[in-house]
């Protein structure tokens, strides 16, 4: 199993060099259905695997000018509060049982992962019906439009502590559709505001867990190495037109989660 895993690393590092996105919402259920950590050590886990990962992919968005760093602080800063909120006071608040129905109780674990796959079909529908508009649009990013943004940052960064997952389905339609930048920009923007909100989110809480730092560095050695290989793939393939299959997938993906936790 663990030897998929670190094939499904790759995919996830794969993922965030060819569409910017999407790799995130993977780590989870990878490390937990996998690797057989619990809900909440996989969120941890993952925070770090992908605030590295997308930290490195987003080294060749900068050297190409490709990022917009007065957005992402736009965007960015709200989040790193509501990440930093998130982990110190709302999770510890889950009690170890969320809810019990006759036989059938909803442990803290089962939360963490029913939230995550509602996210995942979430994410899945937003990449099935590519409602992103891919060009540039002209007009001038009005204030109300920062709020909107910033606002969307909050949510963004409650769902990054909660469930480890990055948040690029939800970060590049505000960049591009609220603060009207290109497409490329909003890729490269996102990929600096997840690799800052990731590890600010792992660094809030790291001193209260126990780290198999060997573990955890070789699965984000390995999803590294797919998003250089995603980042190359990205200029023979175009990204975009494998979004969708790979949105049907994370459905898939969504709907065995909650069908294994509540009826398996």
């Amino acid at each position: 199993m663990e030897i998929i895993g670190y094939a499904a690393a790759v995919l996830i590092g794969v993922s965030l060099g060819l569409i910017g996105g999407g790799g995130s919402i993977l780590t989870v259920p990878v490390l937990v259905y996998l690797f057989g950590m619990d809900a909440f050590m996989a969120t941890e886990y993952s925070l770090f695997v992908i605030g590295i990962s997308s930290l490195v992919g987003s080294v060749s968005y900068f050297k190409k000018g490709l990022i917009n760093f007065k957005i992402a602080m736009i965007f960015g800063i709200p989040s790193i509060i509501s990440i930093f909120l998130t982990r110190l006071y709302l999770l510890p608040l889950i009690p170890e049982e969320v809810l019990k129905i006759q036989n059938f109780t909803i442990t803290k674990n089962i939360f963490l992962l029913l939230i995550f796959a509602v996210l995942m079909i979430f994410a899945s529908y937003k990449m099935i019906i590519k409602s992103i508009s891919e060009k540039p649009l002209e007009h001038q990013t009005d204030q109300n439009s920062a709020f909107l943004a910033a606002g969307q940052g909050l949510i963004v960064g409650v769902l990054t502590g909660l469930v480890g997952a990055g948040g690029g389905f939800m970060i590049i339609p505000a960049l591009v559709n609220l603060l009207k930048i290109p497409m490329k920009v909003a890729i490269g923007t996102s990929l600096v505001i997840i690799s800052i909100n990731s590890l600010i989110g792992f660094l809030s809480s790291v001193n209260h867990v126990q780290i198999e730092w060997k573990l955890l560095l070789s699965i984000t050695a390995i999803a590294v190495a797919g998003i250089i290989i995603g980042s190359q793939v990205s200029k023979k393939i175009d990204g975009k037109k494998l979004k969708p299959t790979f949105g049907w997938f994370i459905l898939i993906m969504g709907i065995y989660i909650i069908a294994k936790e509540i009826f398996l």
